[in-house]
């Protein structure tokens, strides 16, 4: 072949492989679009055509947060044994001020329907890190996330949610098949009432043989991902009294950033039956007096609560407004609620299950020189009273594998902490 016919050869070569590259690169290209609207045309055929873009249903931006959450792929935690999606819903639409008081709480999908009166009696920033032990119940709480932002406008407004499953496990977004399970979910209450409906009957902690309820990471994520400079870490299955955060916030603007580091003791009560829930210390004291109202653990493990000193709690003159009322010396094994800054230590994610877990990080602010101060008119009620027969017959196993598991912790606080005088 001579030299210009060799020539020309080549560049027609040349060509054709630049206009096959170009050609995969269209396709690829359009195929990528397709996939989108697919996407796009499930979200559509899930939760839209009934009522139409009303004020009520969510943006498009919103939309595309959760298939950035999703196709993140998430993050693993330290252990590598789970995997983490973080802002489902994307940011809050009610952006919290600073500093503010950010209610962190977990749960399973068997306890999700508890967070519609928690963000009722709340009215304010939520972080909610949300437990799907399999891949059936990671998809059925992807689906059920979208479908409380989609229609639940106080849990756009409000409720940043988390997404922790185990590693192997990949969420993603609704199947088509999914339109007929949830074509009837026109309003908020409809979703909530499937998933009451959904957790009916179900224990805590009882998530199967090979399943464990990891509930300080749990703790973790929903703190770390609040945005305000205090949090309170609450059980989902517990609520506030009534203008806590406003009437914290209030009190926080008074006190000064000098002295040692310290945590406000929410004191916490169980109720027995949950038709009256009280708002206000006043209705607490009334439920008290007629044995509606007791002391959380009461039952269970009074020492558990005993610092709190219920007795002069309950006995304290009636004052207007929110206030230290004394401060209480740690000891084992109180495992208190309180509102803290987000700069106290992580919960140890190494307890799971039942026992020990939130008494081993009250344990280490204690050997970190932090003081425990009880505010005088708010409190914590828990929904139903703590009784043994109520909880899954691998209570005590768990609890005896997390006891040991805390002696060691208490061992690893003195090499942590070398130089407090402090021990637990």
């Amino acid at each position: 072949m001579q030299g210009p016919a060799r020539c020309s050869f080549f560049k027609a070569l040349l060509w054709a492989l630049a206009l096959v590259a170009l050609l995969q690169l269209l396709y690829l290209s359009l195929l990528s679009g397709l996939h989108g609207r697919q996407q796009r045309s499930r979200y559509s055929e899930l939760f839209g055509g009934r009522r139409g873009e009303a004020p009520g249903r969510p943006s498009e931006q919103q939309k595309e947060q959760l298939k950035r959450a999703l196709a993140s792929g998430g993050r693993l935690d330290a252990s590598g044994q789970y995997r983490i999606y973080t802002d489902m819903l994307g940011p809050p639409e009610r952006a919290g001020r600073a500093p503010d008081l950010v209610l962190a709480t977990h749960t399973s999908l068997s306890n999700l329907h508890q967070l519609q009166e928690l963000v009722g009696r709340w009215q304010g920033p939520v972080s909610v890190a949300l437990f799907a032990p399999g891949p059936t119940e990671v998809r059925l709480a992807t689906l059920m996330l979208y479908a409380l932002g989609a229609l639940c406008g106080p849990v756009r407004q409000l409720v940043s949610a988390h997404l922790v499953c185990h590693s192997g496990d990949l969420a993603a977004f609704p199947e088509l098949e999914d339109r007929a399970e949830f074509a009837r979910l026109k309003a908020c209450g409809d979703v909530f009432a499937k998933l009451a409906r959904a957790g009916a009957g179900r224990r805590n902690y009882a998530l199967g043989a090979n399943a464990s309820y990891p509930n300080n990471l749990l703790r973790n994520v929903a703190q770390g991902a609040a945005t305000g400079h205090y949090t309170l870490v609450l059980d989902v299955d517990m609520l506030p009294s009534e203008g806590l955060r406003e009437a914290f916030l209030a009190l926080a603007a008074t006190l000064g950033a000098e002295g040692p580091p310290g945590v406000f003791v929410v004191p916490a009560f169980e109720i027995r039956h949950t038709r009256r829930l009280p708002g206000a210390k006043a209705e607490l004291l009334q439920l008290y007096q007629v044995g509606e109202i007791r002391p959380f653990y009461e039952e269970l493990c009074p020492r558990c609560q005993a610092p709190t000193n219920y007795s002069r709690w309950l006995n304290l003159p009636p004052g207007s407004s929110l206030n230290i009322a004394y401060t209480v010396e740690w000891r084992d094994p109180w495992e208190p609620f309180y509102i803290s800054a987000n700069s106290v230590p992580p919960y140890d994610e190494r307890f799971k299950q039942y026992g020990f877990n939130r008494i081993s990080q009250a344990c280490e602010l204690h050997v970190a020189g932090y003081s425990f101060s009880v505010l005088n008119n708010a409190f914590l009620v828990h929904k139903g009273f703590k009784v043994p027969s109520e909880f899954h017959a691998q209570k005590d196993a768990e609890n005896q594998r997390n006891k040991v598991l805390f002696r060691q912790f208490k061992q690893e606080l003195k090499l942590k902490y070398p130089g407090s005088p402090r021990r637990c």
